[in-house]
């Protein structure tokens, strides 16, 4: 009978410098991909730079109060066909009800999760108070209408509001 020995191999510096190069490849190849993937998410961001608009928030705070001071009443109706077409009306009044003339609108559907999603709507004047806008390959589920009219040059009024089109 042949008896059977297990004979353990030695272990050499040349096994333990295979070994400890190995072992660190594979952690930097793993912190790459993980790197990359980080990277290529970032379109879910709110803002580019944080900085910027720290700066600019004073702004927005001095717009909103203006807006408010205005009180306009906008009124947005959007509807999706099954196409992927997605048609927005707006019907803008002023304090006293009287309907606004001669503003500019223009209107985004932004996604939450993924700004590449997302779709600008540009506005024309249907009528006195009247704006109606289009947009193709609307996608369903969440999303955040943006609205924001402007009057000579200057921003009049700013709205945002998560809707849910099917």
């Amino acid at each position: 009978m042949a008896a059977s020995s297990s004979v353990a191999r030695p272990i050499t510096g040349r096994f333990v410098l295979v070994t400890t190069i190995a072992f660190f490849a594979v952690v930097i190849s793993v912190n790459m991909v993980m790197m990359r993937l980080a990277i290529t998410t970032l379109p879910g961001t709110e803002v580019d730079s944080a900085y910027s608009a720290g700066l600019a928030y004073q702004r927005e705070i001095d717009a909103a109060r203006q807006q408010n001071e205005r009180d306009w009443q906008v009124h947005a109706h959007i509807d999706r066909q099954s196409d992927g077409t997605a048609a927005i009306a707006l019907e803008v009044r002023d304090h006293a009800g009287v309907p606004l003339a001669g503003l500019s609108f223009l209107a985004r559907l932004e996604r939450p999760i993924d700004r590449r999603a997302d779709r600008e709507i540009g506005i024309g004047e249907a009528g006195v108070g009247t704006y109606r806008g289009r947009a193709e390959g609307v996608a369903a589920g969440q999303w955040d209408l943006v609205i924001e009219g402007d009057a000579d040059g200057r921003r009049m009024f700013l709205s945002k509001n998560r809707i849910l089109l099917n």
